[in-house]
């Protein structure tokens, strides 16, 4: 069954880089991001995981934590990391996990239940769907998702942009409107009626429709 927004994210128990892992007891009760690999030194992978290093300080601000998995063993992530490292000038600053036998790629709808086969003999096109972004609340449930093809390195600024949306959202019920940017304008959502918002926004709005209230960004 396809996992959809909204969904409980699947609780595993997984070998990672960093050790053992039960998924929602190391999401706490923050924020998490998983994104996945459809193999260990693929280059447009290795881009990736690098840039993520680069940014984790910045999910980190915002009580998110960041993890990696690719169907690989964790013996060989550690050997992926040294290149990731060299390639991005970043060291993997989160757990990677091991998944050779698709087990959390299963659960996540990211391959066909049927796949089957040893990680070593599986090539990359053989995992291709395995490319996912998963923003996961600190109800544990999926907030967004992200599929890329191989061939297209992901935008992990744009992660980072969807992460502060739903989490103004989440505190202030407010929508983001197209391209929006951390500090600009935001939209009060239909939810909120225009009593509720008097309450929650005494310096007023603009009202370029009747349902579309604008409202400078809460703190």
């Amino acid at each position: 069954m396809a996992l959809r927004i909204g969904d409980e994210a699947p609780d595993f128990t997984a070998l990672t880089t960093r050790g053992t892992i039960r998924f929602h007891e190391w999401v706490g009760d923050g924020w998490a991001i998983l994104f996945s690999h459809p193999k260990d030194f693929t280059p447009v992978c290795t881009t990736e995981l690098g840039y993520m290093a680069k940014l984790a300080p910045e999910f980190e601000q915002r009580r998110c934590k960041v993890i990696g998995l690719s169907i690989d063993s964790v013996d060989d992530h550690k050997k992926w990391s040294k290149d990731i490292e060299d390639v991005g000038g970043h060291t993997i600053n989160y757990p990677m996990i091991g998944d050779s036998d698709l087990a959390v790629a299963k659960l996540y709808d990211m391959i066909h239940p049927n796949a089957t086969g040893a990680a070593n003999t599986r090539t990359a096109m053989d995992n291709a769907t395995i490319r996912s972004v998963f923003i996961v609340g600190p109800d544990k449930k999926v907030k967004a998702t992200l599929t890329y093809p191989m061939s297209t390195g992901r935008n992990f600024d744009e992660v980072l942009r969807l992460l502060d949306s739903i989490q103004l959202t989440a505190k202030h019920q407010v929508a983001t409107p197209v391209n929006w940017q951390q500090g600009q304008d935001v939209i009060i959502v239909p939810a909120v009626n225009n009593e509720q918002a008097k309450a929650k926004y005494p310096e007023g709005w603009t009202e370029k429709k009747p349902y579309i209230r604008v409202v400078r960004q809460p703190k």
